[in-house]
């Protein structure tokens, strides 16, 4: 069984999220799990932040998905495919 995740590192949140949530809302059929972290809350929110989805669909689908997101000035995304291994 495999498992297939992106990961997305994103600096300047405020400045990149509108686009990177385009991106996203467009390609969210492929998405199973969206979890988003980032530190501090409130008056302390931080402009960085980490976000992590568990993805379905083709390999060649999830990698231009994961090259649309990197086009994005202050995103860094990774796509990480595993191999589960069943007992």
């Amino acid at each position: 069984m495999k498992k297939s995740i992106i990961l997305i590192y994103l600096n300047h949140r405020t400045e990149a999220a509108v686009q990177m949530q385009k991106i996203l809302s467009a390609w969210g059929c492929l998405i199973k799990i969206r979890l988003g972290i980032h530190d501090g809350v409130l008056d302390d929110c931080t402009e960085t932040g980490l976000i992590f989805l568990e993805v379905v669909g083709e390999k060649e689908k999830l990698e231009e998905l994961t090259r649309k997101l990197n086009l994005i000035k202050g995103v860094d995304a990774k796509f990480i495919e595993m191999e589960i291994k069943e007992d």
